[in-house]
């Protein structure tokens, strides 16, 4: 059945390839001179986000203004030894994850004229602000933020809701996302079609492929977000 509907993640899939939030502050916490490996900064990572998401105001962040928010909160929660100037660690995040978006402008605005778009994502309350501020709000027909709506990925609740947004059943829908559990195993229990964004070193994980009778989980992988329409073709 032709798909009418693409579903997209946003963070670790829109501005960046497959690389999720916590190492990309890892990596720009290391650029910045930081010491800790990224087994010991996640936890703080964690900390912060939780705080990220209890913040007053959060809903009227948009990219830039949540990633130093962020930097922030992690520097203050980052033992004393550990710390480095969270404005710089911010403006390199920053700048790589808005090149990435630049990048893949061009691609989301050749799908959004074959595609209804819609962006489902675990998020804390400030997607539509972030799409506005990267000029990327006007390609989505639907957007779907968790923490307005009230369910998370992999709830099937979350995806139906951004299909009925588009008027499209599951059948007709891609999902691409780089999150296994949440994006494509959610997705694929509906009986979407799924592509995994995700570095060529990273593993399957277990019992993903097709059991005898099932579809393949994920119907197709990329490396780069730039190769979807390949994939969609």
């Amino acid at each position: 059945m032709t798909a009418e509907v693409v579903l997209l993640d946003f963070g670790g899939t829109l501005d960046a390839d497959g690389v999720h939030w916590s190492p990309r502050f890892h990596m720009a916490y290391r650029a910045e001179g930081g010491t800790l490996d990224l087994a010991a900064f996640d936890s703080f990572f964690k900390l912060s986000d939780q705080a990220l998401a209890r913040l007053p105001g959060i809903a009227a962040l948009g990219f830039r203004a949540a990633i130093e928010t962020q930097a922030r909160l992690l520097d203050e929660v980052l033992p004393a030894g550990a710390r480095v100037n969270p404005a710089a660690v911010a403006r390199r995040l920053h700048g790589e994850a808005l090149a990435v978006v630049q990048r893949n402008r061009p691609v989301l605005e050749r799908l959004a004229r074959r595609y209804r778009l819609g962006v489902v994502s675990n998020f804390t309350g400030n997607l539509q602000p972030c799409l506005d501020e990267l000029g990327l709000a006007r390609l989505f027909a639907a957007v779907t933020d968790s923490a307005v709506v009230g369910w998370s990925k992999p709830d099937p609740r979350i995806f139906l809701g951004a299909l009925a947004t588009l008027a499209a059943g599951p059948e007709r829908a891609w999902m691409v996302g780089d999150n296994f559990e949440a994006d494509i195993r959610g997705a694929a229990a509906l009986g979407m079609r799924t592509c995994w964004l995700a570095p060529p070193e990273r593993a399957l994980p277990p019992r993903a492929g097709a059991a005898e009778g099932e579809a393949q989980v994920p119907t197709a992988r990329i490396a780069r977000f730039v190769d979807v329409e390949r994939v969609l073709a």
